[in-house]
C-alpha cells in the first residue's frame, strides 16, 4: 500500500534531524494501527464470518439476492488478513522495519480495503438503486449470471489493485489513482442512495399513510439512510485528505493519514451489522 509506504518513508526524511519528533510519530502512528488492527480483528473478522456463514447456508436463493453482499464479505475478510500480519510483525520486529515477508503480505491485503471494499459497496448500491428506480430492467437483469459477471470484474480490479500497491513504486501516482477510485465510487454510491432514498420517500397512488411510506417502505428507508452515513463516515475523510494533501505541511499529512485509515480500518464490521439487522439476527435489536 503506496500509502503508507510513504507515509512511513516520507516521514523519516522529514524528520531525520529530529530524532525525537521522528520517535513520537512513529510511536502514535503505532498506536493508531495497532488500536485499528485489533478493532478490525476483533470486531470486523467474526461478524464477516457470520455473515458468510448466514448466507451461504442460507441455500440458493440467498446466495443469489446476496451476491453482492456475499463477495463483500469475502473481501472484508481478507482484509482483516492484512490486520493480522501487521499485528504478528509488530510483534517479532520493530514497529521501525517495514521488510519481511508479514510486512508484506500485510501491504497486500491492504488493497481490499482501499479497491475492494468500495468497489463491491457500489455493486450493492447500484443494484438496489436499479430495483427501485428502474425495477424492469432489474428483472431483466434479475439472473446470477449477470452478478457473477460484474463480480469476475471487481475481483480481477481488487487483485491488480493490490498488486500495484504491492510493488508500486510511483507513490503519487498511486495516491492519485486511490483518490480517483474512491471519489468515483463514493460519488456514485451517494448518488444511488440519495436516489432511492427519494424514490422511498415519494407518495405512490393508493397509498394511505399521509406521508407516502407503509412501514415496508419505512423499514427500507432506514436501511438505506444507515448505509449512507456509514459510506460518508467510511469515506469522506479519506476523500478530503487525498484532495488537499497536496496543500497541507507533511506532518499534517501523515497524521491525516493515519486518522483516515483507522475510520477506514475499524469501520469494516459496520456493514455487516446492517446486513444482520436486516436479517434479524441481531440479539439486542429487532431487524425489519
Amino acid at each position: 500500500m503506496c500509502l503508507l509506504r510513504q507515509t512511513l518513508t516520507t516521514e523519516r526524511i522529514f524528520d531525520h534531524s529530529d530524532p525525537v519528533v521522528s520517535t513520537e510519530h512513529t510511536f502514535h502512528r503505532y498506536i493508531l494501527f495497532t488500536t485499528a488492527d485489533t478493532i478490525n480483528l476483533m470486531l470486523s473478522l467474526p461478524t464477516n464470518v457470520y455473515v458468510l456463514w448466514l448466507i451461504v447456508t442460507g441455500g440458493r436463493g440467498t446466495v443469489g439476492s446476496d451476491f453482492f453482499a456475499l463477495n463483500l464479505t469475502v473481501c472484508d475478510t481478507f482484509s482483516c488478513m492484512s490486520s493480522l500480519m501487521f499485528i504478528l510483525h509488530n510483534r517479532i520486529y520493530s514497529p521501525q522495519v517495514e521488510s519481511g515477508p508479514l510486512w508484506e503480505t500485510a501491504i497486500f491485503f491492504k488493497g481490499f480495503i482501499l479497491a475492494g471494499r468500495p468497489l463491491f459497496q457500489c455493486c450493492i448500491c447500484l443494484e438496489r438503486y436499479v430495483a427501485v428506480i428502474h425495477p424492469v430492467t432489474f428483472l431483466l437483469r434479475k439472473p446470477l449470471r449477470y452478478r457473477v459477471g460484474c463480480c469476475v470484474v471487481v475481483w480481477l480490479t481488487v487483485l491488480g489493485s493490490c498488486v500495484a500497491y504491492f510493488v508500486c513504486e510511483y507513490e503519487y501516482a498511486m495516491n492519485n489513482f486511490t483518490l480517483g477510485l474512491i471519489v468515483v465510487t463514493f460519488s456514485v454510491m451517494l448518488f444511488c442512495c440519495l436516489a432511492v432514498l427519494r424514490a422511498l420517500k415519494r407518495p405512490r397512488p393508493g397509498e394511505g399513510d399521509s406521508d407516502g411510506m407503509n412501514n415496508m417502505k419505512r423499514r427500507a428507508f432506514r436501511i438505506i439512510l444507515m448505509i449512507t452515513v456509514s459510506m460518508m463516515i467510511q469515506y469522506l475523510p479519506q476523500v478530503l485528505h487525498l484532495t488537499i494533501y497536496h496543500f497541507i505541511e507533511l506532518v499534517e499529512y501523515n497524521f491525516g493519514l493515519s486518522v483516515s485509515f483507522f475510520i477506514m480500518i475499524v469501520t469494516g464490521f459496520v456493514q455487516p451489522l446492517l446486513y444482520l439487522h436486516r436479517a434479524g439476527k441481531l440479539p439486542c435489536i429487532r431487524g425489519p
